[in-house]
């Protein structure tokens, strides 16, 4: 399981969100293995006054993916530098124009389809 949250500001990336999130979901299939089909994105597009960050540029991205705990250090090193090369490739930014967070937490506090995360029988590998 993995959420993604973007963080970005609207002038500048309102109506490429699914172009964002083809990229970034890519890597996820393909350093993680996640199905195609399990994509759950949010777009936190902000007002320029509502992203305070002077050292960064105007197409500053913030990533930050949710996740059971279960991939290794390199697992998450693979994923990493796929989103920056990815982002860097699809949309022209360089590194100093995206941050990425992965915040892992233990299944159990994960409620899905009316179970919590440890009971649910997923049909792809978390531990990668």
């Amino acid at each position: 399981m993995a959420q993604v949250k973007v963080y970005g500001r609207r002038d500048v990336w309102a109506g490429r969100q699914r172009e964002v999130s083809d990229l970034i979901h890519g890597c996820l299939t393909s350093a993680w293995g996640l199905p195609d089909g399990k994509r759950f994105h949010r777009f936190l597009l902000l007002d320029e006054d509502d992203l305070i960050c002077p050292a960064r540029g105007e197409r500053y991205l913030i990533v930050e993916i949710l996740c059971f705990e279960g991939r290794s250090d390199d697992a998450k090193r693979v994923l990493i530098r796929a989103v920056f090369a990815a982002l860097g490739t699809g949309l022209g930014l360089d590194a100093e124009d995206v941050e990425l967070t992965i915040v892992e937490t233990p299944k159990v506090n994960w409620g899905i389809r009316g179970l919590p995360g440890d009971e649910l029988a997923l049909p792809y590998r978390v531990e990668v």
